[in-house]
């Protein structure tokens, strides 16, 4: 047999050396290339090391790879923290603003909580009497809580048949409002239903004062005269809603509130209201929407021979809320400095000839906080 066969017999022995051979050849490629690139990103990341370092001395020629792979890591780690603080920080710049403008606005210039009913007063006694209730109101109003030495009343009527009413306000010097109708700078405001007396406004006006009058029994919209503008509004403690029909009627009435709002006025220097028992209502709605608070001086007359409109409850339960009102009008620093009893009305309490009461009683108050 020759050499030859033995070569031939075992290349038939092994068919795939061929194909071995290429992958072998194939992977050393791929090695290779894969060699060079991290040797590439090992170098930029080196150069990226030492140009951000710039106070480190350059790194040895003959650093090991383990540590040029950990430099590397440091690197990529630095660029993503690099990036995430930039992106935050431009978020930051949009958002950042605004919450700092939010935690500095005043508290009055957020959204103000909705007051849906006044704080009842405790019961004058442990169980509840009319009797109690009605002596703590009437001593309440009876009873002065602050001096007055200069009051714009004259000749107060001395007898029970006297038609004179004693509209007052308080003209003291340490008060804003006789500076300001000497500057002419004084706004008042009269609510009333049907009443024809109007000297007081005419005094106040001829004084200095702008003198609003709302009489809905009045021809035309609004008229001036002088210093006196009479308006056909009537002032409510609810706007009409128009999709009831009977409210239709009442087309010119509005809260006090609503009508501050049309006519452009924050303040009103004197409030004087005659409302034949809707006052109560009226005061209500003036303190649950803080409206009180821009007013200087009320002077209300005020009804006890019935509830007033939409006032519900037992008697005692009644003449403690009308406490209560007159409470929170204390609670915001006004104070009562004027009360006159009428002897001229009749002499009835809800309904009854009781407590030595007269149905109706003129009361004034200063606000103490007013600028």
């Amino acid at each position: 047999m020759s050499l030859a066969a033995p070569c031939c017999a075992a290349k038939e022995r092994r068919p795939g050396k061929g194909c071995a051979f290429r992958l072998c050849l194939l992977s050393a490629t791929l090695l290779l290339c894969l060699q060079l690139l991290l040797r590439r990103s090992w170098d930029s990341a080196d150069a990226e090391l030492d140009g951000a370092d710039t106070g480190a001395d350059k790194p040895a020629a003959g650093r090991s790879r383990v540590e040029k792979a950990n430099k590397a890591e440091a690197a990529a780690a630095s660029r993503r923290r690099r990036v995430t603080y930039v992106r935050s920080s431009r978020r930051g710049s949009a958002v950042g603003p605004t919450c700092c403008l939010q935690a500095a606005l005043p508290r009055t210039s957020r959204k103000k909580t909705i007051r849906w009913h006044v704080d009842l007063q405790p019961w004058a006694s442990p169980v509840p009497s009319l009797s109690n209730e009605a002596l703590r109101l009437l001593n309440y109003i009876s009873t002065t809580q602050m001096s007055c030495d200069h009051l714009n009343t004259q000749d107060l009527p001395e007898t029970p048949d006297s038609l004179k009413r004693p509209w007052s306000v308080c003209l003291d010097d340490r008060l804003s409002l006789i500076h300001r109708m000497k500057s002419k700078q004084c706004r008042l405001y009269s609510l009333g239903l049907g009443d024809e007396d109007n000297q007081f406004e005419l005094s106040m006006a001829n004084s200095g004062c702008e003198v609003h009058r709302f009489d809905p029994g009045i021809r035309a919209a609004h008229i001036q005269e002088g210093h006196l503008w009479y308006h056909r509004l009537s002032i409510d403690w609810r706007d009409p809603n128009p999709a009831i029909a009977a409210h239709k009627l009442h087309a010119n009435t509005k809260r006090l509130g609503a009508i501050l709002n049309d006519f452009g006025h924050y303040k009103i220097d004197v409030l004087k209201a005659d409302m034949e028992s809707a006052e109560w209502k009226i005061l209500e709605n003036l303190i649950l929407e803080d409206v009180v608070l821009q007013i200087g001086q009320l002077v209300f007359e005020i009804h006890v021979h019935w509830p007033g409109f939409e006032v519900s409850g037992n008697d005692s339960t009644v003449v403690r809320y009308w406490y209560s009102l007159l409470k929170e009008l204390e609670l915001k620093e006004f104070r009562l400095f004027h009360t006159y009893k009428d002897l001229s009305k009749p002499q009835i309490f809800l309904k009854r000839a009781a407590f030595n009461a007269s149905s109706c009683y003129t009361l004034s108050w200063v606000n103490t906080r007013w600028k």
